[in-house]
């Protein structure tokens, strides 16, 4: 019989839903045929205790390419990635007109790494916010995503779960750091910040290095109740 991709999705799809096994995976993922692990757990400190732990795999091959286009429209809305992200992290937003409610020209970012307040005005001060892979894409590629697909890639890289509109010093400070080597400087935010790293990476069947792991749990020490955020 002639393989038949879209009946193998349907069928691979019906089954996850049927058996509770989807949580977070995008469905463009499971049109792929991957499905994620099972993963019921709602607090951080459980969820962390899912992940696997071994060292990081080598570099090599890795380029912001290899995760596809900046801030592909993955959801099909005729938004790109980033504006999207502007629309739903900033408050008191102006969209430019003539646009399907995509392109945002003014708001205010409260910043979750900081608390600070930065004011946003395109073409004017777009620079001053970022829009963060809270799980970095160096990162991703070596803790198991160098062994996906492109398409794959595209969607990490697109996915809200792992984004956040932060300011851009802190942005580029984080880098392609883990919980590890940096942590927001804004103590309050620390827990929801592990907890998001956490959800991304099973999400996706990512690992975790051994002090990675470390960093996380001496930081959910101090919120036993954190839980895992939702899409």
């Amino acid at each position: 019989m002639r393989d038949r991709p879209w009946l193998r999705a349907v069928v691979l799809t019906t089954v996850a839903l049927a058996s509770g096994l989807v949580m977070s995976m995008p469905l463009a993922l499971l049109s792929c045929g991957h499905l994620p692990l099972p993963f019921n757990a709602r607090l951080a400190s459980e969820g962390i205790e899912t992940l696997p732990v071994k060292g990081r795999a080598p570099k090599t091959g890795y380029s912001r390419e290899a995760f596809g286009p900046l801030w592909a429209d993955t959801d099909y809305n005729g938004c790109d990635t980033r504006n999207d992200m502007l629309r739903r992290d900033l408050v008191g937003i102006v969209l430019k007109p003539r646009t399907p409610g995509c392109v945002v020209l003014e708001g205010v970012l409260v910043d979750p790494y900081s608390g600070e307040k930065i004011s946003f005005i395109k073409g004017e001060s777009s620079d001053r916010i970022h829009i963060d892979h809270v799980v970095s894409l160096s990162n991703a590629w070596q803790t198991g995503m160098f062994q996906r697909g492109p398409e794959e890639r595209r969607i990490f890289a697109n996915d809200p779960l792992n984004l956040l509109a932060v300011q851009d010093r802190l942005n580029q400070q984080k880098s392609d750091g883990d919980a590890a080597t940096w942590l927001p400087p804004r103590k309050a935010y620390r827990c929801e910040f592990v907890a998001r790293q956490i959800a991304v990476k099973a999400a996706y069947r990512l690992w975790l290095t051994p002090p990675e792991k470390q960093a996380m749990l001496r930081i959910l020490l101090n919120c036993p109740g954190q839980t895992l955020p939702a899409r």
